[in-house]
């Protein structure tokens, strides 16, 4: 899945977020919206902060760590 999230400032300055998913096979229909958001930005309209994020529907652990095993031992190395 897609997702595209944008700003729009207000007449006062105050911004709204804003997003719009979209399938996961719809990559080029999430940039062609992107493309509108930054063609309306340069445009002058208060379009801010256009951006897109993607997760796999079928992904199979959590991102991040959150537990780690014993055999796991990360030091910090420095040259």
């Amino acid at each position: 899945m897609y997702m595209v999230y944008w700003s729009e400032l207000d007449g006062d300055g105050t911004a709204t977020p804003h997003a719009q998913g979209f399938g996961t096979a719809a990559m080029v229909e999430a940039m062609g919206f992107m493309e509108a958001l930054r063609k309306r930005q340069r445009g002058g309209e208060g379009v801010r902060f256009v951006t897109m994020c993607s997760e796999h529907p079928d992904v199979v652990g959590h991102p991040g760590v959150d537990v780690t095993g014993p055999d796991y031992n990360w030091k910090k190395r420095r040259r």
